[in-house]
């Protein structure tokens, strides 16, 4: 994503199709891997309830970062141009870096998650398989 997002604020010629493509697997991952996520770091208690607000990341993204902060950035550009629409790669340029250290910092938090949990899975996995021994006795 922070590659995506840089894409976009580099605004050269060809990057809008790889940004946007780039983008789209990006989303689709992260889709895909949030049911898997919910259910090994939470547990399967209440994975209806967690699993729901964890999907409530993107619309409540979407509404903070393009609603308020790219409209807000968006008209003072519009401003600085003497003019109602902003014309340019600038108009976003702002928006995609400030994306684009969201998603490093996301990535970074991501990173430390991972380091912390690993004694965990490290002790469920000592044994080769986390499954029971059958026994001979069926």
């Amino acid at each position: 994503m922070v590659m995506t997002y840089l894409l976009f604020a580099s605004a050269l010629d060809g990057t809008l199709y790889a940004a946007t493509s780039l983008l789209g697997i990006c989303y689709g991952i992260q889709v895909a891997i949030i049911i898997p996520t919910v259910s090994e770091l939470f547990g399967l208690k209440h994975f209806g309830i967690i699993s729901n607000f964890m999907a409530l990341g993107n619309p409540i993204g979407a509404y903070l970062f393009s609603g308020l902060l790219a409209g807000y950035l968006y008209d003072n550009e519009a401003a600085k141009q003497h003019s109602a629409t902003c014309l340019g790669p600038n108009c976003f340029r702002l928006t995609f870096l400030l994306l684009a250290g969201v998603c490093c910092v996301g990535s970074v938090l991501s990173i430390v998650l991972t380091w912390r949990i690993k004694p965990v899975y490290q002790m469920l996995y000592a044994g080769g398989s986390f499954r029971l021994p059958q026994s001979s006795n069926h």
